[in-house]
């Protein structure tokens, strides 16, 4: 079952949102941290970067759920510059790795693209390291490349640096 969280769902998905966050991490996954990540620094970053911005409505957070358990979460950042109002970002696609496979990464994305239309949003633009699967994904979602910028992040695990791949979606 995929939700949009408010407020509330938030605070009772916030266990679960930083189990997914620390597993992935752990597993290798770019999406700004790098090891050694703590539980503690997950949870920190749900709470004091991710729910303001839910709160505010400046963000709005998709959730992936089986058995009452959060297994898999999504950004949608709308772009809020008067010159991009067709405009929305796709951030911290996340599925757990015990979870993933069973496809839940593309139903959160299906819901966030149907959501980003209900926004009158035109247009997704992400990244994604550009070795991650995510990128295989995008692709058969219909995201396009734009273009890979070498040496953009720090690989988790290792004192090296990744290219990253920029993507866009033209909704309809």
């Amino acid at each position: 079952m995929i939700s949009c969280l408010d407020e509330a769902g938030f605070d009772a998905a916030v266990d679960d949102l930083t189990d997914i966050l620390h597993a992935c991490v752990h597993d290798g996954a770019s999406i700004g941290f790098v090891l050694p990540f703590a539980h503690a620094q997950a949870r920190a970053y749900w709470q004091t970067q991710i729910r303001p911005e839910v709160q505010s409505g400046k963000l709005e957070l998709f959730t992936a759920c089986e058995n009452s358990r959060v297994l898999g979460t999504v950004q949608l950042v709308p772009a809020v510059m008067p010159n991009q109002p067709h405009r929305a970002d796709v951030a911290k696609l996340l599925v757990h790795p015990k979870a993933r496979r069973r496809g839940l990464g593309r139903a959160l994305m299906t819901a966030l693209e149907a959501r980003a239309v209900a926004l009158g949003r035109t247009l997704l633009v992400l990244d994604t390291r550009s070795t991650d699967p995510s990128r295989i994904l995008y692709q058969s979602l219909g995201f396009q490349i734009a273009g890979e910028i070498p040496d953009y992040c720090r690989n988790p695990f290792d004192d090296r640096l990744e290219p990253t791949t920029y993507m866009y979606k033209a909704l309809s």
